[in-house]
């Protein structure tokens, strides 16, 4: 069991960013999916999520409007799509599966997105 983060790297404010999460071992389209980001020196926080029927997507707050989650099941991977990327979202990203139905979680070993001129 595995997810595999990848599309991170260096974007000046203002642009985009599609970051991907391959997994392994499960099939994402039965579990719950979701991003979450770590910046130096903060906790890590929840970014998105995305429903095991793929129809219910839940944001952070501040960021609902310029990144949005999304799934192929086909290729049995998540996305997280970023626009107008400022300096505040350099950080850590992170993929996560989990269940609501039982105690199984999976994280990836993160991607690295660094926003600055």
């Amino acid at each position: 069991v595995q997810l595999v983060e990848s599309g991170g790297g260096l974007v000046q404010p203002g642009g985009s960013l599609r970051l991907s999460c391959a997994a392994s071992g499960f099939t994402v389209s039965r579990y719950t999916m979701s991003w979450h980001r770590q910046a130096p020196g903060k906790e890590r926080e929840f970014v998105a999520g995305i429903d095991m029927t793929g129809t219910i997507r839940k944001y952070e707050d501040s960021l609902e409007g310029r990144f949005t989650i999304s799934r192929d099941n086909g290729r049995n991977t998540v996305y997280l799509r970023m626009n107008n990327l400022r300096p505040e979202d350099t950080a850590v990203y992170y993929c996560k599966g989990s269940s609501r139905y039982s105690d199984f979680e999976v994280w990836g070993q993160g991607t690295l997105v660094t926003v600055s001129p």
